[in-house]
C-alpha cells in the first residue's frame, strides 16, 4: 500500500513539475530531503523561487487546505532556509506554495494555491 502511495505522490509531483516548467519555471529539485524535513518541488522563474507542497487525493473529503499543518509549514520554512543559505541565494522572492492534485477518473485536476502559507523568517 505505501508503495502504490508512493507511485501516486510522484505522479502527481511530476504533473505539477510540468505544469511549473509550462510556465516558465526551472525545477530546482524535487524532493529535496533533510532530516527534519522535506520539500517536494523547488523552482524559480527570474527573481521568484517557489517551494511547493504537492497533496494528491483520490477521493475527496474535508478541506484540501487543511492538509499542510502548521507543524508540516514550520519543516518545510526550516528546509527552504537550508536551501537558500546552502546555495548562497540572495536578492530573491521566496514563496510558499501548495498544488491540491485531485484524481478524478484516472484524470489530475490541479488547485494550485500562491503564498499559501508564510514562514515568518522570510
Amino acid at each position: 500500500m505505501r508503495e502504490k502511495r508512493r507511485l501516486f505522490g510522484d505522479q502527481a509531483e511530476a504533473f505539477v513539475a510540468q505544469e511549473l516548467r509550462r510556465q516558465g519555471f526551472t525545477i530546482c529539485q524535487q524532493n529535496y530531503q533533510k532530516i527534519y524535513g522535506e520539500i517536494d518541488i523547488i523552482a524559480q522563474k527570474e527573481n521568484l523561487l517557489i517551494f511547493v507542497e504537492v497533496k494528491v487525493r483520490h477521493h475527496e473529503y474535508g478541506s484540501m487546505h487543511d492538509l499542510v499543518t502548521y507543524s508540516k509549514q514550520k519543516k518545510i520554512g526550516l528546509v527552504a532556509k537550508e536551501y537558500i543559505a546552502r546555495n548562497n541565494i540572495e536578492d530573491t522572492i521566496c514563496r510558499f506554495d501548495i498544488a491540491l492534485v485531485q484524481i478524478n477518473n484516472d484524470q489530475p485536476l490541479l488547485t494550485y494555491i500562491e503564498d499559501a502559507f508564510v514562514i515568518d523568517e522570510y
